[in-house]
């Protein structure tokens, strides 16, 4: 602590808080001392089978079913003979209403991107060798995503510890004094005296100034007991859940005489510290620290001296300091806690003697006091912005969906180029071979068993098989009919 007298003038702001004996609630008492993934809509079209080097059906003419060429029959297709509606099953029930409700699609769903669908091809890179170039982007991203990751990861877990750094609190401590009037004249009678404390933060970059008494947990004002006696020597200011933070604060008493002083001022730390047993701080290297920090230097000593069992890891052999200090020869890991918790003390206050003076010929009466105290990194508040900052995240998304969207394209236009090319170089095959895929898709799709191409045909109506399937056929319509008619008659048909 740094001690500099003469300071002139009042430094500080005058807003204060008034410090009066027997005041509650944050006043003075007498006596005693008492903180995305981005999505896209997708076709949600079930893919059918393509026959190996057909593409799909796009920008070709398509029939009503859904595939190239001349229609089978239009939107509905008939059904074989002697398969009724009722023989249908639920999938081709929903697949013939998405048909007639205006295609095979149905509504568009998401679909979460993924990074491989932002790769190209083998084959469109050995077309175009220029995409490379987008190949080496594309790793170089990659291993950008993932230090992004790393980094934010250690910002989260940075910002779970106390991230504060130290600065200078400038204290200005001074003093007025009234002197009493005769009787008469409209002022005070008794001569009186008034000692201002205030503060302030040395080269503060922050836009809001903290409060003076946000600083510290108690101030305590000691005066001289002989003149103000054993119960009205004391002023204390206490902090508690509801006390308002000010800019200073301000003693108002009768005298005509010089008073000795001293404030204790409890600085307010955030997380709490602690003072350490002299025997175990001169042992730790550790006077004063936060309890993590205490619990990180008995484990470095107790590592650093071998002191943990080589058998039961569990627990520790205390060497000839710790069982003078401890009490004990051995003692677990999880006694740790309550052993050094009959070692922790408060921290010690910071003392100011001070000469409150009313002689009007004195000049020095302003004192001006030098701490360290401990506030919040601003690094926290720009970490903690760029861990809720989404705006570089949808910029991000929006780029990424354009560069999924350019990659489908490419694949279609690949495709189309495929189609094309294969139609050219053999016409005649090619045809025949999609439109034996067609057929496959359409039976496929329209879940019809045996082979249409045969059955149309009047030589399949011909096998000796056919007889007896119609009459089974005839037989199932007879009855089902007639259970229909018992349920509407409500008799049994005999």
């Amino acid at each position: 602590m740094t001690s500099r007298g003469g300071f002139p003038g009042t430094p500080m702001n005058p807003s204060v808080n008034p410090m009066n004996a027997g005041h509650a609630g944050g006043g003075m008492r007498i006596p005693g001392i008492q903180q995305n993934s981005g999505f896209r809509a997708m076709n949600a079209t079930p893919q059918y089978h393509q026959h190996p080097g057909m593409p799909p059906n796009r920008g070709i003419p398509m029939g009503p079913m859904g595939g190239p060429g001349p229609s089978y029959g239009g939107g509905n297709m008939p059904l074989r003979t002697g398969m009724g509606p009722s023989a249908m099953d639920a999938s081709r029930k929903r697949f013939l209403q998405q048909q007639q409700q205006g295609g095979l699609g149905g509504p568009r769903r998401g679909k979460r991107r993924r990074m491989a669908d932002k790769v190209l091809p083998q084959r469109i890179r050995d077309l175009v060798p220029e995409s490379e170039a987008y190949m080496d982007l594309l790793a170089f991203e990659r291993k950008l995503d993932q230090t992004i990751a790393r980094k934010r990861m250690e910002i989260q877990e940075a910002i779970k510890k106390p991230i504060t750094q130290k600065r200078k609190l400038r204290i200005y401590i001074s003093n007025t004094y009234t002197p009493g009037k005769p009787e008469g004249e409209e002022a005070e009678k008794v001569s009186s005296w008034e000692l201002r404390v205030e503060g302030k933060l040395l080269e503060d970059p922050g836009k809001q100034k903290r409060k003076f008494s946000s600083f510290f947990k108690s101030l305590v004002i000691e005066l001289d007991k002989e003149l103000y006696g054993p119960d009205n020597h004391l002023v204390e200011w206490h902090r508690m859940p509801t006390t308002q933070e000010t800019d200073g604060f301000q003693v108002k008493r009768p005298g005509d005489v010089s008073v000795k002083c001293t404030l204790l001022l409890m600085l307010d730390h955030q997380p709490p510290q602690y003072k350490l047993d002299p025997r175990l701080a001169r042992l730790l290297g550790v006077h004063t620290q936060t309890r993590a920090s205490i619990m990180q230097a008995l484990w470095l000593y107790i590592k650093n001296n071998k002191l943990q069992d080589s058998h039961e890891k569990e627990y520790i052999n205390c060497n000839r300091y710790f069982r003078q200090i401890l009490g004990c020869t051995r003692m677990r890991f999880s006694e740790i806690p309550m052993k050094l918790a009959g070692l922790l003390q408060h921290p010690d206050p910071i003392i100011i003697n001070h000469m409150i003076s009313v002689d009007p010929n004195d000049q020095k009466k302003t004192a001006c006091y030098d701490i360290d105290v401990e506030v919040d990194d601003p690094l926290k508040a720009q970490m903690n912005g760029f861990l809720s900052s989404t705006t570089n995240q949808q910029e991000i998304a929006t780029l990424e969906m354009k560069i999924h969207e350019t990659i489908e394209s490419i694949n279609q236009l690949k495709t189309q180029r495929d189609f094309m090319l294969s139609f050219s170089n053999n016409p005649q095959d090619f045809i025949q071979d999609w439109l034996k895929s067609q057929s496959r898709d359409l039976k496929l799709m329209t879940d019809v068993a045996g082979n249409p191409e045969e059955e149309r045909r009047t030589e399949f109506y011909q096998a000796p098989w056919v007889p007896e399937a119609v009459g089974r056929y005839v037989y199932s319509k007879v009855q089902q009919r007639r259970q229909e008619l018992e349920q509407v008659l409500g008799i049994r048909l005999t």
